[in-house]
């Protein structure tokens, strides 16, 4: 049954139009609208399953800025632990995903969820550069239990029509949109300072005002 949500997200990011349609049925329009970007800017996504090769994810979405291994997880439960053989499929992601300097993602498609029922997350690894370190900024990783393991709670997920948002932004592309939220975050603290300095300004010009009429009339103007 898990090849059925594989063939969805695939033609999804694929950039397919009846594959879009068919996720962006029960969306709002807000959701359907940035699911719709992909069109524009899709991926090449091929099936890794049966390749044998371990860490390599059930699908690998392939494009000129960035590239992902996706493994692919469908439940109706809120939650899904990692034990025996997913663990092992995780801990083969991280060993992948540091040896070839990429970023593994998890996609967990929850059953009998209308809207967006996609959420992903990043698989934590070392190393990341360029479009990739960025990205690993604004994608959620897997949340940890009590235990520091990893584990998906679709709730803490990135949903898939913000991932596609994020990803094929009109706005000249995936590195315009990352400069563009990493230049709002770096402005951000100059903001606030020229803020203070506004009302620093703007109380010393209320004093002096005052401090004016002081010595005209000789009587302080009661606060």
């Amino acid at each position: 049954m898990t090849g059925a949500y594989e063939r969805e997200l695939r033609n999804v990011l694929s950039g397919t139009n009846k594959g879009v349609d068919a996720v962006s049925r029960s969306c709002t329009k807000e959701q359907a609208k940035r699911m719709r970007l992909v069109l524009e800017r899709p991926f090449l996504v091929v099936r890794a399953a049966g390749s044998g090769m371990e860490g390599s994810g059930d699908l690998v979405a392939l494009r000129g800025d960035c590239s992902f291994p996706i493994e692919v997880k469908s439940t109706r439960a809120e939650k899904l632990y990692f034990s025996g053989r997913t663990m092992d499929q995780l801990m083969a992601m991280i060993r992948e995903g540091e040896r070839s300097g990429l970023m593994p993602l998890y996609a967990h498609r929850r059953k009998g969820v209308r809207g967006d029922s996609w959420r992903l997350f990043r698989v934590e690894t070392e190393g990341l550069k360029g479009t990739l370190a960025r990205l690993a900024t604004m994608i959620p990783p897997l949340p940890l239990n009590r235990n520091g393991t990893p584990f998906i709670d679709w709730e803490q997920g990135m949903p898939l029509n913000k991932f596609i948002g994020l990803m094929c932004s009109p706005e000249g592309g995936t590195n315009a949109s990352l400069k563009h939220v990493g230049k709002r975050a770096a402005n951000a603290p100059l903001k606030a300072k020229k803020h203070r300095e506004k009302s620093t300004e703007d109380i010393l010009a209320e004093l002096e005002r005052r401090r004016s009429e002081i010595m005209l009339t000789g009587k302080e103007r009661p606060l």
